[in-house]
Order: structure tokens, then C-alpha cells, then sequence
């Protein structure tokens, strides 16, 4: 590894204040450049022709997410234009080999936050559910949950792969062939509902966090134009951990801070993990997509009870 300096050329990029600190910790610049580096071979195919998103940290500022290309960023950067839901043109950047990957580094972009689809493509790539542990919870409740909806996938014929969040939870991913992108969203659900029925005293799908009563929420909502960090990025958090792929047996005796922008490197050798753990792509079956047509979508359905409880209130009932 190169001496410590304040800059270097890397790719043809140019990297600068490599010694400033990332985040409050003592984790630096040249220490996420020099991680993303060391992984660019394993995160790009992951990221490649998919919209981005990033979450950049800049000295003094709180961290924040960045879906426009910056008009700085240099022409050889690949962009993509999408149009957002309320008629905006968003230009995406596509993050396509390493030199691209290095220049998000030296913006200080941290957390890396790929389309659920590929541009021009007609379909959804993959299905996610995404545990989200209540406030004080162990990661041993999520493993808990992990296992109900592998066991849910299980009975509907399907199978899927398994990360860490990079935060307190797990992202369980099923690979997709031939499905339009609201019966991927529906088959979210249902899976989502499914896995709850099982056993509804740790699972819940409630999305109004005052709801979950402690359990853990089995978030169905991503899906259609939401993203979810990408296997391998670093996450905005004390040590810069890493969402990063576990096997299914496995998922019980790791924690969350087991990986990190220092460890990963040497756990993941010459290996790609996340690309060895995906199962091929997969048909969802009728019968659960027909169910998840019928239920409300999550976000929905919290809105309008959302504004119910708001009127309620406004008559001075509980």
C-alpha cells in the first residue's frame, strides 16, 4: 500500500485529501478509497447499468443522498435519464468499471444504492425483503425473522440470497426472470404477509414504526423504482461496516460488525461471495402473486391511516 499523502492518480482519477477523515472515527479518505479499490471487481458488476444513487459525506455537512450527476462530473462518466413520479428528470450515473467507481470515492460517496432494475430493461432483476430490527434488538431477532422467510420462499418453490444491511438488518434477494414489475411488487408482499403469518409474535409487516410492537418489520416496499445498498458498499456508521453476503447456515453466527471496510478485504480473498450465493433466476408462482395483488401496498395504506388517526384526533377521539 502506497505511503500515507494528501493525494494520488489512481485509474486515471485524481484523488485528493486522502488523509481527511471520512466520519467522526479515524477512518480516512484514502482508507474507503483504498476499499472500494480493493473491491471494484466484486461491487461494479453489482452496480453496472443501474441507476445510482449515492450517500456522499463532505466535511462539516451532514451525510446526504445524491441521485443527479454533478455538473463537475467528468464526460466520461456514463449517465442515464429517468423520469422521477412527480415528472422530474433525474440524471442517474452508471457506475460501470473501476475508474467510475474511484471517482465516486474521491467525492467522498460512502454508501452505494443501485436500482432494483438494469436501464432498458422491461423487468425487475430481483425481489427484496428487508428486515429491519426494532430499536434495542440483537441481531439474533433478525437471523429469527431471516429463517420464517426462508421458509416462506421454501413453500412457494422459490430461493434466495442473503446479506447484512451494513446496519442491524439483513436484505434477502430472490433473483426474477419473465415478471412484470407490479407482480414483483405484489409477490413482495405476499412473501412480506407470509412469512408474518408464521409467526406473527416476532415478524410483523406494519410500516408505522409505532405499530411493530417490538417485532421485527418486513419491509415490502422495495420494489419498483427503491433501491437497497449494494452488496459490499460501506454504510454511514461508526467503523464503516458493510452490507455483505452470509450463507444461509452461517447467518446465525456472524454479527453486522463483523464486516467493515478493514476486515472485508481480507475475509473475502478471491472470492465473490454474493455472486456465488445467487440461485439462478426464477418464475414466481400464480398463486402467490395473485394474493399479493390483494394486498394494499404498505406505503399506501399507512398514508391514508396516517390521515384517519390525524382526524381522529382533530375529534378528540383515541
Amino acid at each position: 500500500m502506497a505511503a500515507k499523502g494528501a493525494s494520488e492518480e489512481r485509474a486515471g482519477v485524481a484523488l485528493s485529501s486522502l488523509d481527511s477523515p471520512v466520519t467522526d472515527g479515524p477512518e480516512t479518505k484514502r482508507d474507503l478509497v483504498d476499499y472500494l479499490d480493493a473491491v471494484a471487481d466484486r461491487i461494479v458488476p453489482v452496480l453496472a447499468e443501474r441507476p445510482l444513487s449515492v450517500i456522499r459525506v463532505r466535511p462539516g455537512q451532514e451525510p446526504f443522498m445524491q441521485k443527479n450527476v454533478p455538473r463537475y462530473a467528468p464526460e466520461w462518466l456514463r449517465t442515464t435519464t429517468i423520469r422521477s413520479q412527480t415528472g422530474r428528470d433525474v440524471h442517474y450515473a452508471l457506475v460501470d468499471d473501476r475508474r467510475s467507481l474511484l471517482w465516486f470515492a474521491n467525492q467522498r460517496a460512502v454508501e452505494y444504492h443501485p436500482g432494483l432494475f438494469t436501464v432498458g430493461a422491461s423487468e425487475p432483476a430481483h425481489l427484496v425483503l428487508d428486515l429491519d430490527p426494532p430499536e434495542g434488538a440483537g441481531f439474533d431477532a433478525v437471523v429469527a425473522v431471516a429463517t420464517l422467510v426462508r421458509q416462506a420462499l421454501a413453500v412457494a418453490g422459490l430461493e434466495g440470497a442473503v446479506k447484512t444491511s451494513g446496519a442491524k438488518g439483513v436484505h434477502i434477494l430472490v433473483p426474477l426472470r419473465d415478471t412484470a414489475f407490479d407482480d414483483a411488487a405484489a409477490a413482495t408482499r405476499a412473501l412480506a404477509a407470509r412469512t408474518e403469518r408464521l409467526d406473527p409474535s416476532i415478524a410483523t409487516t406494519a410500516f408505522v414504526r409505532e405499530d411493530r410492537e417490538g417485532k421485527v418489520f418486513v419491509d415490502s416496499t422495495r420494489a419498483g423504482g427503491a433501491t437497497i445498498v449494494a452488496a459490499y458498499s460501506p454504510r454511514i456508521r461508526p467503523g464503516l461496516p458493510v452490507s455483505y453476503p452470509v450463507a444461509w447456515d452461517e447467518l446465525g453466527s456472524v454479527t453486522p460488525g463483523d464486516f467493515t471496510i478493514a476486515t472485508v478485504p481480507g475475509l473475502i480473498g478471491a472470492g465473490d461471495p454474493w455472486r456465488d450465493a445467487q440461485p439462478a433466476p426464477q418464475t414466481l408462482p400464480a398463486d402467490l402473486v395473485a394474493e399479493g395483488h390483494e394486498i394494499p401496498i404498505a406505503r399506501v395504506q399507512a398514508m391514508h391511516e396516517g390521515k384517519r388517526r390525524k382526524r381522529a384526533r382533530e375529534r378528540g377521539e383515541t
